[in-house]
This record gives structure tokens, C-alpha cells and sequence, in this order.
């Protein structure tokens, strides 16, 4: 199908292209204006659209779930740091509910050069396919492309079928997953992008990937048939090529942000040598116990600085280029090096690995027990070799190495198979068992986490003949609304565990309220702070998916400014968030502070409830919930492990003198600590649920909706759902 070409005007191109896969059409439809001020692009403007195409009934496996990409309106837009990122939404055959998941590279940016705000894939086709998207030819084409096991060789494979047409590399950005995708639930999206810089072997040049990893999107696309979606296109040119309102207030945003980050990071975290590796060592900080060690049994390792990200940057990453995964980002964390496999069937192959980031290094490091950082880079190359997601892998792995440490689990029950802590290539065997799914126990488990403890209860109780201990599994399986934790243990974090529980509507994931960093450092003294911060950061962390930003030069990089700005909460970083409202009104020609724009992220964070009310019914608060072992400690070891710490606490809740509290009995206190743990975590989510003007079930009142302008933009089926349930 061919199209006209759309200028950019403010951010948007104001049109959505449409794939019906069943039926092999293409179609290109209008971006109202009345859905593009109001849900502005990128996450919300993707559940909007999910939200129109699907029903309560529709299932993450039916070939009508859309799968749906948006990038937002401030996005490719390399004059400001860290417009890369594009949203990919669909229902979640991890979860059942509406997934989201962002990713970096030039996708995002080249569907936008190339003519639309975002892409809805429908239907299911006949066979392999590719969709490609030309913004040259403004042409749109399904090609029979076979599926295949492994990525890399398909990324090669797309790449050379294009350079053959006579196109650049450097033109070509495209989506792509694998056979783990199809194994499994929660298979991931690789994003190809050709960075020219970087040097292979002497020649500059290498295609790189980023990935939508939460959530299982990659296996939405691969029970569609899709091989690779590609878009072909160039960045603008001209005096004024993204249309922006106010050019030059977007050039000097910008540049002042530019700055911050160039003064700031080589002085803090370092991401520009360190990537977000960084973190391991603040999280393994004796006073902060945050490091998942051991399936989150623990918050500290002496070994933990053999993966640190001192450790990757003096030793495994390869510095040379920019480092960043879009132009005009000079934080450059998109770090990667060589590694040698050891497994596998390219075993003894020199192979690049783009990564890893905090949350595989954790993953496959501290969490499992594993302490050599070219075993963690060599699982993240498999897993996006496999398509699979990097967290979810690892901490299912780490959940089966406690259930062995337990004696849940026997390889009796696993065909002979262990996975012990530490050992290395029984975790890279498991992974290539998953990925194929060659196992019984592989297969569970790419079932998801609930479907792994099920059966591992029901083995266990046919075993030994004693009670099904699923509830006792249930206290260290790390889900939450299905979908495995990300890697932060949150036992001295009363915030966080309020976002993984009921802040993330996706589940236990991080990117709508990342507080565990700036709740340790003491920016939420009191129970009202943590409060007012579960409503205010997923404004501003789920606003950036909206304008299609990342959120780390906000987040990661504190301007010095925001010392200045009186009255205003500093761990925020309003300094910097000035200049992200100069680049959305220099874009867009509006005149809004940059707490007025982040407030209309209460829309879609009130979409999502609904989409996840629709699927859960009145037993939605039920899910807003964690296991026991995310909110304190699980056993009396565990707890005499932190126990000045515990005590302390017990005591101040207790009103009763250290030394008391210090000679009771630890099976005792430990009762109590976690009784009184809960009953915080319950006022904390109650008082959530209050201040978003929902009922004390996590229901959105009508009221509510309608004050948000929401009401208007629901399907009858949500709108009555709603008015039932909330009454």
C-alpha cells in the first residue's frame, strides 16, 4: 500500500497505521485531534487504542489482541537527551492484562520520520511475515519472511535482504524476537539500530539492540507470525524539521540539559562509563540491604563488587563511540563488550553483548549467587538471542534455587536436573531448556511464575504425600499480578513496596514508581510523604513514556539547580524538569508547567485500572499485593541477619525500649514485625487508593473519571464494569 507524506506539525504526524494480518491489509487512519491532546502519545495514546480494539473477553493469545508501538510526541528529536524510547503495548499472556514495556533505538523515531504516531498490528497470519514500513517510497508491505529460532542470525539475515535493494544501514531500524518468544510467556522485542561508530575489528560500524523485555509483548508477536517489523527512513531536515511551535526554545532545552548532564555524571554515577551498573553498588550497601541476594533472601553481598559496575567498566566494556542509543544523548549508557560463550550451540563463539543493565546484572548475578560478570553477559546475549526477557528469566530461576534449597524441588521432579546457587551452567542450560522448551520443568516455567509454583506444589505434595504447599511457596515466589519482580528487595523501602504492589498496574515493575533510590536517602521522612510521592513520581515517570523520553537524564542526573527551588520536593529534580516542560512547549506551542503537564499522566494511569478492573473484576484489589518475602523476613535466620535493624524498628512500633525488644524470643518478633510491615503497607495502599479517587476495593469512581475527562473516552462495556463495581 502507498502513502502521502505527512509533515511533522508539533511532535505528530496526526495519523496511525493500521495492520490487519488476517486479512493482509493495510490501512492509515486519522489521529483525532480530540485523542491526541488528551492522551498525548506514546504509553497513553497506546492504551487508548488497545483499550478500543479489545474487550473484556479477549484473551493475550487471540489473534485480536492489538499489538501496538508509540512513540510520543517529543520523540527522535536528538537536540535533547533521551528521545529514544518508544512504548509497545498489548494484553499480556504473562498477565492477562494490558502490558506495557519501553525500548530504545531508532524504531520509534523512524516510524515517526516515516509518517505515523503509532502502529497497530492486528490478526494473525498465514505464515512468517515481515512488515515493512518505507519512508522513502511511503510505501507499507507484507513480506513472507519464515520465523526463526535465533535473532542474531535474523537481524543478518533482514540487514542483508535490505543492503541488497541498495539501502544504508544506517536508514534501517527494526523489531525483531525469537524462539523463546514462542516457548514462552514472556518473550521479549529486540530493537535493531546500526550505530556507525563503534569499531568491529578495525571497521566502524555495528547493529546494536535494545529491548521491550516486561510484560511478554515479544510473545504476542511471535503467535502473530511476525519475523521483523522495519521501518526505512531519514532524519528531517530544514530550518525546522520536527515542526516544532518554537524551535529555538526546544535547541536551548536542550543544550541546558546537555550541560547538566555533562558536568553532573562524570561526578555521580558515571553511567557514561558504568551504564546503570552503578547501581550495584549503592543497593549492596550494608545500611540499605537492597541488593537482591539469593531469590531477595537477603540485601548484601561481600561479592557483589566483583560485578559492579566499576567492574564492567575497567574490564569488559568496550568505551570506544558514543555509547548512546540515539543520537544526541550524551549520557551514554547503552554500554556493551566481548564475551566468549561457553554454551550453547555457538559455544567457544566471540560474540557482542549489548549490556548488561542493572536489572540483568542483579538478575543473573547477585540473585542467583553468580559472581563472574562474563557469566551474566553471556545469559543476557542468549536470552535476546532466544527472545526472551532478561528479569523474568532470572528471577524464576532464582525462585526454582530456593525451591531445591528447600526440598520443594528434587531433581527427582526435573528429570535429573538441579539448579543450584551458583552454578553457572546449570542456569545456561536451563535457559536453552526454556527456550526450547525441551523440559517438563522448562515448560512450567515458561508458563509463568504462578504456573511454575502450581506445579512444583503439586510434585512436591504427590512426592512426600504431605500437604500442597503452595501457600508456603507463595511467601518467596516474586510476582505480582503475575509478572516477576524487578530486582530491588524493598524490605527497608515501605514506598516501594506500596509501587510494586499497587503503583505498577503492569505488575512488580519499577518504571511507574521507581522510589526504593530516594526513599533509602531519606526523601520520604514521613507516612504522608510516602503517600504524596506513589502519586506525584508515576506522574512524571509514566509522563516521560508518554512524550516517548527516557527517563534516566531526568532521574539519574540531579541538576544542582533543584537545591534552589524552595518549597518543592528536591529528590524530583524540578531544575531539570523546567527544561522538559520548555521542550514539550517549544514542541507543542503551549504554555504549561511541568507539573501541569505531568498531570495529565493521571489519565492513562487511570486507563490502565480500568483495562485491569475489566479483567479482574471486584478481585482487583486483591491483586495490589506482595509476597511476604518482599515485605520482611521469611524465616528467624533471616531476620537475626538484620537484627539491630529489625529491632529498632519493632521497637519504635512496639513503643517499647530497644533493650526489651532485644530479649524477646526472635520466632516472636519476627510475628510481630511482619504483622506490623503489613499493616503499614495496607493504610499505604488504602491512602493510595484514596488519593487517585478510587474505592477502598482499587475501583476508579465514576466521579473520579469524569473529573479526569476519562469518562467520555470509555467503551460502554467499561463504563457499566465500572458503574457496578464501584457503586
Amino acid at each position: 500500500m502507498n502513502y502521502t507524506s505527512s509533515a511533522l506539525r508539533h511532535g505528530y504526524t496526526n495519523r496511525i497505521l493500521s495492520v490487519d494480518l488476517t486479512a493482509g491489509s493495510v490501512a492509515v487512519l486519522p489521529l483525532e485531534p480530540r485523542v491526541r491532546d488528551f492522551f498525548i502519545g506514546g504509553r497513553g495514546l497506546g492504551l487508548y487504542l488497545l483499550h478500543e480494539r479489545i474487550t473484556a473477553e479477549t484473551r493475550a493469545d487471540a489473534p485480536e489482541n492489538p499489538l501496538i508501538f508509540s512513540p510520543g510526541p517529543l520523540g527522535g528529536i536528538p537536540q535533547f537527551p533521551g528521545t529514544s524510547k518508544c512504548m509497545a503495548i498489548a494484553l499480556s499472556p504473562l498477565t492477562e492484562i494490558p502490558g506495557v514495556s519501553n525500548f530504545g533505538g531508532y524504531f520509534g523515531a523512524y516510524l515517526k520520520y516515516a509518517g505515523f504516531d503509532a502502529l497497530a498490528v492486528t490478526g494473525l497470519a498465514a505464515e512468517g511475515t515481515m512488515i515493512v514500513i518505507d519512508g522513502f517510497r511511503r510505501e507499507v508491505t507484507l513480506r513472507p519472511l519464515p520465523v526463526a529460532d535465533e535473532v542474531f542470525p535474523l537481524e543478518q539475515a533482514v540487514v542483508e535482504q535490505f543492503l541488497s535493494e541498495g539501502r544504508e544501514k544506517k536508514d534501517i531500524a527494526f523489531l525483531t524476537t525469537g524462539i523463546g518468544a514462542d516457548r514462552t510467556a514472556f518473550g521479549c522485542i529486540n530493537s535493531h539500530y546500526y550505530d556507525a561508530v563503534k569499531p568491529v575489528d578495525g571497521v566502524k560500524g555495528l547493529f546494536r539492540t535494545k529491548q521491550a523485555g516486561r510484560t511478554g509483548l515479544g510473545s504476542v508477536m511471535r503467535a502473530k507470525k511476525i519475523t521483523a517489523i522495519v521501518v526505512l527512513a531519514a532524519f528531517p531536515r530544514g530550518d525546522n524539521p520536527y515542526g516544532a511551535a518554537d524551535w529555538e526554545r526546544v535547541k536551548q532545552a536542550g543544550a541546558a540539559l546537555h550541560k547538566v548532564v555533562k558536568d553532573v555524571d562524570p561526578q555521580a554515577l558515571q553511567m557514561h562509563l558504568k551504564g546503570s551498573d552503578g547501581l550495584i553498588s549503592f543497593m549492596n550497601k550494608e545500611e540499605y540491604q537492597s541488593l537482591p541476594v539469593h531469590n531477595y533472601q537477603h540485601g548484601s553481598h561481600p561479592q557483589a563488587g566483583q560485578i559492579c559496575g566499576k567492574t564492567y567498566a575497567e574490564r569488559l566494556f568496550d568505551h570506544r563511540g558514543m555509547d548512546g542509543c540515539f543520537p544526541g544523548c550524551n549520557l551514554r549508557c547503552t554500554k556493551g563488550g566481548w564475551v566468549m560463550l561457553t554454551s550453547g550451540g555457538h559455544c567457544g563463539r566471540r560474540v557482542w553483548v549489548d549490556g548488561p543493565e542493572y536489572e540483568t546484572a542483579a538478575g543473573f548475578g547477585s540473585n542467583l549467587g553468580m559472581w563472574h560478570p562474563e557469566f551474566i553477559m553471556e545469559a543476557n546475549w542468549h536470552c535476546d538471542n532466544y527472545g526472551i526477557d532478561t528479569i523474568t528469566t532470572a528471577v524464576m530461576m532464582a525462585f526454582l534455587m530456593e525451591c531445591y534449597q528447600r526440598g520443594y524441588l528434587t531433581p527427582e521432579d526435573a528429570d535429573g536436573f538441579a539448579l543450584v546457587w551458583g552454578d553457572e551452567q546449570a542456569a545456561l542450560q536451563f535457559i536453552h531448556d526454556l527456550a526450547h522448551g525441551r523440559t517438563e520443568l522448562a515448560r512450567r516455567a515458561g508458563r509463568g511464575m504462578e504456573a511454575l509454583l502450581s506445579w512444583i506444589a503439586e510434585a512436591y505434595a504427590k512426592r512426600t504425600g504431605l500437604p500442597d504447599p503452595a501457600d508456603e511457596l507463595s511467601r518467596f515466589a516474586m510476582q505480582t499480578k503475575g509478572l516477576p519482580f524487578s530486582l530491588y528487595r524493598t524490605h527497608r523501602s515501605l514506598s516501594m513496596q506500596a509501587s510494586y504492589a499497587a503503583a505498577s498496574d503492569i505488575g512488580a515493575h519499577h518504571a511507574a514508581a521507581w522510589l526504593v533510590k530516594v526513599d533509602l536517602l531519606g526523601a520520604f521522612p514521613t507516612f504522608d510523604d510516602k503517600a504524596r510521592a506513589l502519586i506525584t513520581y508515576p506522574r512524571v515517570r509514566l509522563g516521560n513514556d508518554n512524550l516517548g523520553l527516557c527517563k534516566l537524564p531526568w532521574v539519574d542526573v540531579f541538576n544542582p539547580d533543584s537545591m534552589k527551588r524552595g518549597g518543592q520536593d528536591v529528590y524530583i529534580n524540578p531544575a531539570s524538569q523546567e527544561l522538559y516542560a520548555d521542550f514539550y512547549n517549544g514542541m507543542l506551542g503551549t504554555s504549561l508547567s511541568w507539573q501541569e503537564i505531568f498531570a495529565r499522566t493521571d489519565r492513562d494511569i487511570n486507563l490502565q485500572r480500568v483495562l485491569n478492573v475489566l479483567a479482574f473484576g471486584d478481585k482487583t484489589a486483591g491483586h495490589d499485593w506482595i509476597p511476604d518475602r518482599a515485605i520482611g523476613p521469611t524465616d528467624d535466620a533471616l531476620y537475626d541477619e538484620e537484627k539491630e535493624y529489625n529491632d529498632r524498628q519493632l521497637a519504635a512500633a512496639l513503643e517499647k525500649p530497644l533493650a526489651a525488644v532485644a530479649a524477646m524470643d526472635t520466632a516472636a518478633k519476627r510475628t510481630l514485625l511482619m504483622q506490623h510491615r503489613k499493616e503499614e503497607l495496607a493504610k499505604l495502599i488504602s491512602v493510595y487508593y484514596r488519593e487517585r479517587g478510587w474505592t477502598n476495593r482499587g475501583i476508579p469512581t465514576r466521579e473520579t473519571l469524569e473529573q479526569l475527562g476519562l469518562w467520555d473516552f470509555l467503551s460502554a462495556e467499561a463504563r457499566r464494569r465500572i458503574a457496578a463495581l464501584a457503586a
